[in-house]
């Protein structure tokens, strides 16, 4: 295995492509401000405009003086930083069918995301302002006969807070995914033609307005889900791979590989986050 074919910028640019066909988080939330961070530590700045007031117009009466628009800074960190190093031994690579570094660094990347993934669901979770929390003093406790309309009361705190119904998304783990597929009123993906999407980033369908992702790294604590129900807008999210360096070991007969992803998270609108508290019921 040579080393001296690695090319850092071209590994990096592939193992950040298969960090996104990994994501299922990651891709349901802003990523504008990507681009401008450069290290763990960076800070991008993002500012929003307030509410602008609406007036009525009388003919022949002067409006009001321009009203000055107020502008909010929020600043979203990228503090998280994680890395992988690992080593292939040239025994081992030159008894292994086909690219066998190739196949362990798509490894790294899946594990660099559901790292990731688990941080931002808890973000976003974290983020929802607290009218927004339906079960906060006592979990819900969900079944197939009460699932839909949870995810309906869902629906209602984003309606209330006049969250458009475009991009509207819910993110649920495994055994509610199984509650679901019990109603009638769940759209499976396969159903809509998206079979290959829910392979690669955790659309399973659509229920109540919400495209539905699986995922289990939605936030759990004892016996209690927090499941996600939000649009991209509410959040922002950057990543990058900012190092990728390939070696050879010293006292061995190996390869080996290291690289550094670094990202960060801001919840920039918690209006726009509603979330559901709760556990399963034993089955009937």
């Amino acid at each position: 295995m040579a080393v001296t074919t690695f090319i850092p910028e071209l590994w990096s640019a592939r193992l950040l492509y298969a960090l996104d066909k990994s994501h299922v988080a990651a891709q349901l939330v802003n990523r504008d401000y990507e681009g401008q961070i450069r290290q763990q530590g960076d800070t991008v700045h993002i500012n929003s405009i307030g509410a602008v007031t609406v007036d009525t117009y009388t003919r022949n009466t002067d409006i009001d003086d321009p009203e000055v628009l107020t502008t909010t800074d929020q600043t979203l960190v990228i503090d998280q930083g994680k890395y992988f190093n690992f080593q292939i031994d040239d025994v081992d690579a030159a008894q292994v069918a086909g690219d066998m570094m190739d196949t362990a660094m798509q490894r790294a990347a899946y594990a660099l995301s559901d790292v990731a993934d688990s941080y931002l669901l808890g973000i976003i979770t974290a983020g929802a302002d607290s009218g927004n929390i339906i079960g906060s003093s006592a979990a819900v406790t969900l079944t197939a006969d009460n699932v839909y309309e949870n995810i309906v009361s869902l629906r209602t705190k984003l309606d209330k807070q006049n969250v458009p119904n475009a991009g509207r998304y819910i993110v649920v783990p495994p055994e509610i995914y199984a509650l679901l597929l019990l109603d009638d009123r769940f759209v499976k993906a396969s159903d809509g033609g998206t079979a290959n999407a829910t392979l690669l980033n955790g659309e399973v369908g659509r229920v109540a307005g919400f495209t539905v992702y699986m995922s289990n790294n939605v936030p759990f604590s004892t016996d209690t889900w927090s499941i996600p129900a939000s649009v991209a807008y509410s959040t922002t999210y950057a990543e990058q791979i900012v190092s990728t360096e390939a070696y050879r070991m010293e006292k061995r007969f190996a390869d080996a590989v290291k690289g550094l992803h670094v990202y960060g998270a801001k919840v920039t609108d918690g209006k726009a986050i509603a979330v559901l508290k709760c556990k399963v019921g034993a089955a009937g």
